[in-house]
């Protein structure tokens, strides 16, 4: 029988009682969770969109032509990307706006979930997005090699303005990124300034 004293339990933390108005204002965030599950029915659409794409480029795979299946591929790897940035949403938008998922420790756990904000967030969301529209993009090339002969559906102001709003795009992340950067850095002079 061993006579080592327990290890005493640390106290629990006292949660401070709100009044009723902030109460209130704190619990509306969880109005957002109809939204996230709307989000993951979203997710089961893209998934079968995903498997009637899939289905319809094997049943033609001896029909297709290289730039057909090409074509193919990227609306598959489009309905992939859009399917992640749904997954950023859903999860990260949940973590930061509504309540704590509590997966440390879990084998699962996205790495990039352990330092998710709000400003990190709308970085990977930017991300995505100029993911998307590079796809996109890519896709509208490929199919405006066929605008000399008049049979693509492109026109070159079509694909001008693609490439114009792919650019702001990229613009506009940079722009994110760069004042989150800033912010981070006054916060870390504010640290230094009040540790001194």
């Amino acid at each position: 029988m061993s006579l080592t004293p327990e290890t005493p339990l640390p106290p629990k933390g006292k949660g401070k009682a709100l009044r009723p108005v902030p109460m209130l204002i704190f619990g509306s965030r969880w109005l957002q969770l109809p939204l996230y599950v709307g989000l993951i029915v979203a997710q089961g659409v893209y998934v079968v969109l995903f498997l009637k794409e899939l289905w319809h480029l094997f049943a033609h795979a001896f029909d297709f032509s290289e730039q057909q299946i090409m074509l193919a591929v990227l609306g598959l790897i489009d309905v992939v990307m859009i399917s992640n940035l749904l997954v950023m949403v859903i999860v990260g938008g949940y973590e930061t706006f509504v309540s704590r998922l509590n997966l440390q420790g879990h084998p699962d756990e996205p790495e990039w979930l352990s330092h998710v904000n709000a400003s990190v967030l709308k970085i990977k969301l930017a991300m995505a997005i100029i993911g998307i529209s590079s796809i996109h993009l890519l896709r509208t090339f490929i199919e405006a090699g066929a605008l000399a002969s008049g049979k693509s559906v492109y026109t070159e102001t079509g694909v001008m303005w693609q490439t114009i709003i792919h650019t702001v795009f990229i613009l506009s992340a940079i722009g994110i990124a760069y004042v989150d950067r800033v912010s981070n850095m006054a916060v870390d002079e504010a640290k230094r300034a009040s540790a001194h």
